[in-house]
């Protein structure tokens, strides 16, 4: 069996616009996003941290780094998931975010956990 296959995390990401929280007078532009992770892998996993790229229209890089995902460090058992949703700002009404999770599995194996680039955009922004 080869690591794939032992460690496979799959994640995918919903985003939205939080127009409440927004000023486009201001350039505060409010997203959330809610991340699914699942365990398709056959050995359980625990998601020790996060590292984000979030960039905004005019090429502005924020990284984020930190332990865990919402103050957990979920550990998932082949077949589980786990959902959370977070948010971010920008000062521009597009965006877009990417990474990773650093994850560790039950048998000592580090790995990282792609996280796609996905879409943040205000509604009527893009065509």
């Amino acid at each position: 069996m080869t690591d794939s296959q032992r460690h496979n995390i799959n994640i995918s990401v919903n985003s939205s616009y939080l127009e409440s929280q927004s000023n486009s007078e201001d350039s505060r532009y409010v997203f959330a996003y809610t991340v699914t992770i699942q365990n398709h892998g056959s050995v359980s996993a625990k998601l020790l941290a996060r590292h984000w790229i979030i960039t905004d229209a005019n090429g502005k890089t924020q990284e984020v780094k930190g332990e865990g995902v919402v103050g957990e460090q979920p550990h998932l058992k082949p077949g589980e998931g786990f959902q959370y949703t977070s948010g971010t700002m920008l000062e521009t009404p597009v965006g877009t975010m990417h990474g990773s999770y650093q994850m560790v599995a039950d048998d000592g194996t580090e790995f990282d956990a792609d996280i796609q680039v996905f879409t943040l955009s205000a509604p009527r922004t893009l065509h």
